[in-house]
């Protein structure tokens, strides 16, 4: 089961990649990250621009350009922001069952089951820094990328 749509999995790769690389003072370039986080280029871009259309990473032209994200934002940044900003709210606000009129004064069977698990996924997402999983990352705890 999928929690997440691939443009959000790759954007929440894609942040935590360019914040572990702005910890480190660099700034990759599209391909960098494309190659780093398994998506197609051109899917990647339009990514990168949403997220920068949402302040959470930053992008820099020129011949020293790349993508950042200014180290002070890093704990910041959640999980939730991303998600938000690709994704959207349904996730945590939709029917579960997909109903277009569910609601708590017209709830689907599903309705007050599923919320304590939207308002705890909400929660967590809000909870999650961008700087903790780069922690996680830099330390190899966690990964973003299976080698052979």
């Amino acid at each position: 089961m999928k929690l997440f749509s691939k443009s959000c999995e790759y954007a929440i790769r894609a942040t935590i990649f360019v914040g572990a690389q702005s910890f480190k003072g660099n700034k990759p370039g599209l391909k960098d990250i494309s190659a780093e986080i398994n998506s197609p280029e051109a899917f990647t871009a339009k990514i990168l621009q949403t997220l920068v259309r949402h302040h959470i990473i930053t992008s820099h032209k020129g011949p020293s350009g790349g993508f950042s994200i200014p180290i002070d934002s890093l704990s910041e940044i959640k999980i939730y922001d991303i998600v938000s900003a690709i994704d959207g709210d349904s996730i945590f606000t939709g029917c579960a069952l997909g109903l277009p009129k569910c609601s708590e004064n017209h709830p689907c069977p599903a309705h007050h089951k599923f919320k304590a698990i939207r308002n705890q996924l909400q929660d967590t997402l809000q909870s999650i820094s961008i700087e903790d999983m780069i922690t996680d990352v830099i330390s190899g705890l966690t990964f973003l990328k299976i080698t052979n």
